[in-house]
């Protein structure tokens, strides 16, 4: 691996354990300036207070959220985009370049592909291509794979989530986010059918006690860590809800201790 590349993956992953915790914040594309991503800036810095390890964002939010005060934290710049309100939401197209990633001082990139999705070849094409941009520059790239279209009836499905995560190594991606499957034991295949490390989506918000609870099995499952939007910067108190996620990525707490520090039973 270029040693370039060795470095900025330190950047987005904990150098002790390996494992990181990673904020989405590209959902403005998608669905506008939904709560808790209007004061972008703020919020970067209630997640990074909290001990995520990096967050992704679009290019053009890098100059409102990049770090000016407080603690540092990996920058991601997502490449790829669609919009709610377009004919297909899962035809994701590029839309940014490494290039210019590398210019705004990203320490890594993200692309999102859906596999089943009606454009899936023109998806995997520009895979390819960031993909060997990516080899040429020495900056690491997280897929973000997806089983979604005419042929997937549940993209939570362990063998369609296998073949997502498999893609990835395959075309040559560092990292690869992808759905849970619902249990350890079907996960912990995921993880073991893949080439590189595994990170779970965040999916919808959901409870507390139920994404500590899937944090968790995903952990024992021999995940890599974590990339959750919603749950984490929708959440009342961010930063302790991150602090939370990360006592089990980095230091294998439970979900149930996790859970009382986020209730504030525990200091």
């Amino acid at each position: 691996m270029k040693i370039g590349k060795q470095i900025r993956l330190e950047r987005i992953l904990n150098r002790n354990t390996g494992k990181t915790v990673i904020v989405p914040m590209d959902h403005g594309v998608t669905v506008g300036p939904i709560p808790g991503l209007i004061e972008l800036g703020e919020t970067i810095n209630m997640v990074a207070e909290g001990g995520a390890n990096a967050i992704i964002e679009h290019n053009g939010m890098v100059g409102t959220g990049h770090r000016r005060y407080g603690k540092d934290i990996g920058l991601i710049v997502h490449l790829s985009a669609s919009t709610a309100l377009g004919p297909d939401p899962n035809c994701k197209v590029i839309v940014c370049s490494v290039e210019k990633a590398i210019k705004l001082g990203a320490d890594a990139v993200s692309i999102h592909i859906n596999l089943g999705a009606e454009d899936e070849p023109e998806m995997l094409r520009d895979f390819g291509l960031i993909s060997e941009s990516c080899f040429e520059w020495g900056m690491p790239l997280l897929a973000m794979v997806y089983p979604r279209g005419e042929k997937v009836p549940d993209e939570h499905d362990p063998e369609a989530v296998k073949h997502a995560a498999r893609l990835a190594g395959e075309l040559g991606a560092d990292i690869v986010k992808v759905p849970y499957t619902g249990s350890t034991e079907t996960f912990a295949k995921v993880v073991e059918g893949s080439p590189i490390p595994v990170v779970i989506a965040g999916g919808s918000k959901q409870s507390e006690e139920e994404t500590l609870r899937v944090i968790e099995e995903v952990m024992k499952a021999g995940a890599t860590g974590l990339s959750m939007g919603r749950n984490a910067f929708q959440h009342e108190t961010p930063k302790r809800f991150v602090r939370a996620a990360c006592m089990i990525v980095h230091e294998d707490a439970t979900a149930a201790e996790a859970l009382r520090f986020l209730k504030g039973k525990d200091s």
